[in-house]
This record gives structure tokens, sequence and C-alpha cells, in this order.
């Protein structure tokens, strides 16, 4: 790990005062930066980081980025929620030569632990979670953050001597690493997203590669041989590849092979070692047993022992809105998957269950080909509440496969959902799209959503 720059004295801009953001603050400040720190809110709208900085040298530019904020920086250190390609004072700088980074890559320059890094663009977070929670009951001292929580920048202030930094990194993150380097990297899968930011496709999955750019032949991949596009890209890693996926390939990996996950090759050439059968997973859908399989992968590349691999996943509830069961009411079972914001995600939540579903999706579409879940949404949907900015382009797609209803809010689609599911139907919120036309984020519609069952 090379040794920090010094920071005593330079002049640091800090674009946006989000939780990534106030913690790259604080650390730059112990650092004796002089920092700078500047959010499209006014003061009002941040409570949260005005009173977490509060006892801190900062200089303010609250309400907008202007140009002042900029021209003195030595550095400039933007949140993953900028696109510093679309920010003209961040464009400017970067023309003037002065180096841009995001948090992740400021705590990392710090961080002395080795780091487990998570991407993918569906069960990244369930699988950061899983991990962490393996390493844990392996006895390791574990930070876990990253896009799922706490900043890595937040494992570097609180001065503790981990064993491990397990992250869950976004493609938002990834664009602004330069010496980034995860010990082990995880690339779950990637399909259509955020199109709304990325130009392409290719742009979407350049920015996820990103995770093995700076990896050498003594690092690890772990990464999916179930998707066609990853395994083909990730062919040419420089770091050792360890696959995952559900059927056994010569190549080393962890697999499912009947009712048994099965690791081949990976810690040792010869080694085949059973490490939990399919029943010890109690997560629903094929999409969690990929997320196992990987979490196992990684578990075991750290030294984690089968027994505890074996346990955790036994004991392992999953996260908050995600494929979460909310209520029982009068035999129908109301289930939360706010964190479905892509279609990939809705497919796998629509295939967790085979009683009939009554589903409520939309929100705001980040580009997302709505079509590709026709006919699942035929077979497994007996109606569909629409919601939010997206339901024109829903119906579009999805008119003629099953029943569609329109409604004007969330309160109102849950109520038409109670009304149309029968005992023993599944009401299940996985929209498909993001939550930024009506909510703060996925996790403030879940808990409405929650809030609203709960009252019925």
């Amino acid at each position: 790990m090379t040794m920090p720059p010094p920071f005593e004295g330079r002049r640091v801009t800090v674009v946006g005062l989000g939780r990534s953001g106030r913690a790259a603050t604080r650390l730059l400040v112990r650092q004796d930066a002089a920092v700078t720190a500047t959010d499209r809110r006014p003061v009002e709208d941040l409570p949260d980081a005005m009173s977490a900085l509060k006892d801190f040298p900062v200089r303010y530019y609250m309400g907008g980025h202007p140009p002042e904020a900029f021209q003195d920086a030595d550095l400039i250190v933007v949140s993953p929620g900028i696109d510093a390609e679309r920010m003209d004072a961040v464009r400017i700088a970067k023309s003037r030569g002065i180096p841009v980074i995001g948090e992740m890559e400021l705590g990392f320059r710090f961080a002395t632990a080795p780091i487990l890094a998570i991407t993918g663009t569906n069960g990244k977070s369930t699988t950061t979670a899983l991990a962490g929670a393996i390493l844990e009951a392996a006895g390791h001292r574990v930070f876990v953050g990253g896009n799922l929580g706490r900043p890595l920048c937040e494992a570097v202030l609180e001065r503790t001597s981990w064993d491990w930094i397990v992250l869950e990194v976004s493609s938002f993150q990834l664009e602004t690493i330069q010496a980034f380097r995860p010990r082990i990297a995880v690339l779950m899968n990637v399909t259509l997203n955020h199109m709304d930011r990325y130009r392409s496709m290719e742009d979407y999955l350049a920015a996820k590669m990103r995770l093995f750019e700076n990896q050498t032949e003594t690092d690890e991949a772990v990464v999916s041989a179930d998707d066609p596009l990853v395994f083909k890209r990730t062919v040419s890693v420089r770091s050792r590849r360890i696959l995952f996926g559900q059927a056994a390939r010569p190549e080393a990996g962890v697999y499912q092979e009947g009712e048994s996950v099965t690791a081949r090759g990976v810690t040792s050439p010869s080694e085949r070692l059973e490490i939990l059968r399919r029943e010890d997973i109690r997560l629903p859908g094929r999409h969690n047993l990929e997320n196992v399989l990987a979490a196992s992968a990684a578990a075991l590349l750290c030294g984690c022992p089968a027994d505890r691999i074996r346990e955790s996943v036994r004991n392992f509830k999953g996260l908050e809105h995600r494929l979460e069961p909310v209520r029982n009411r009068k035999g129908v079972l109301y289930v939360n998957d706010s964190k479905a914001t892509t279609t990939e995600a809705l497919a796998k939540a629509l295939e967790a269950f085979t009683a009939p579903i009554v589903l409520i999706a939309g929100g705001r579409n980040k580009g997302g080909e709505f079509a590709s879940v026709r006919e699942l949404l035929g077979r497994r949907v007996k109606t569909a509440v629409l919601i939010g900015e997206a339901r024109p382009v829903l119906r579009a797609a999805w008119e003629g496969a099953a029943p569609l209803i329109e409604s004007e809010s969330l309160e109102d689609a849950v109520q038409v959902a109670a009304k149309t599911a029968s005992e023993g139907d599944i009401v299940l919120l996985a929209p498909a799209c993001a939550s930024f036309d009506m909510f703060r984020d996925f996790e403030d519609r879940g808990n409405r959503f929650k809030a609203i069952v709960k009252g019925l």
C-alpha cells in the first residue's frame, strides 16, 4: 500500500455534502487540508451536514456550485451522486490540470486493511452484507460500507485496526478512482442500467470494469460464470480469476452441484469442498443463490472456514427493502422490494415466487428496457398497478401482457392492490424504476410502503 500524499495546507474542494461528502471533509480537515465545501442545496436543507461539521474549519458555498469554490483548489473530491463530466465548474477545473477524485479514492489512500470490493447491477448490497457477516463470524474485525451505508473515509476516521474492509462499490464511485485497488474484487453481473447517466451500455460496463484496473497477479477477481458479458470481459484481467455459477466449470470457482454449493480449486488446486446445502439458504429466489455463491467464494479467499460460511448463510435474513416480507393480511403476503430499480431486478423478484402476484411498479425511468419482462409479467402477474413518471412508458411496454391499473400515489396503489389481491396472492412492490420522482430514495419509498401496508 502506498503512503498517502501530504495534505497539510492543500486546498481541497469537496462537492456534495451527503454522507460521503461529510466523511471526506472530516478526513481532510484531520489531515490539515484547507477545505471548501459546496452543495447545490441551501444550508437550511442540510441540517445533518451542518451539525456534523459545526466544529470543523470549512469554507462553505451553498445553494449552488459557483466558480469561486473551485478556482484556488489543488484537489477536488466529488460525491458519487455528482456527475463530474456534466458539471461545468468541475470540467473547467480538470481542464486546468486540477485532479478530481471521489470519496472512495480519498479513503483508499489512507486505508491500511485489505479491501474486498463488490459491484454489479444487481445483488451487490446483499452480497456485501453477507460477506461481511461471514468474515465477522470467522472472527475478523470487519468494516462494511461503501455504497452500502458507511463511506470508506469513516473506516479511516474510526482509527480501528481492521482485518478487512468490505465495500459495496457503484459504477459512479468507480468513475473517479485513480489508485483504488481491492485485494479481492467481485463483479456480480452487468445489465442495462443508469442510461440517464451513461451514453451507452458499453460506457456503463467500462465503469464497472474499472474495479479490476489496478489489480495485479497477486489479487483475485471473483466473477459470474453465468453472465455472458461479465464472463467474456473478465478473461483478460491481470488478477487470478475465480468463478461462481449455477453449473460447475473447469476453472476454479464456487458452484452449485446438485443440492450442494461446492468450491473447486479456490484455495488450492486440488480443492473440492462442500460448503453448504441448498436448503441452508433461507432467502427466496435464484438470484439469492448467486449472491451466496459469490459471497462464499470471496469468504474462502479471505480465509474463512466452510462451517462459518454455512452458519452465516443459515442465519442471514437479508436486507431491508430487498424481497422483505412486510405483513400477511387476510392471507395476502405484502413484500417490499423497493431496491428493485431495474427490469432485471424486477424479473428476479417475479421469479422468486410461485403464487399469483399483484405488482406495484413505476417511478422515474432510468432508461430501462421494460418490454424485456413482458413474457414473465404475463405468466406471474395477475394485475400490475403503475405509479410515478414512468406510467406511460410501462403501459406502452406491458399493455396486453397483464391487466394494468394506474394510480396517482403509492397510498392509492396499495389500496388498489389490497382490493385486487385474493387469499394466497402476493402484493409485491418491485418498481423497476428509480424513486426520485416521488421519494428521497429507494429506502424512503420502501419505508412508506411498509407504513401504508401496516396501516391497512
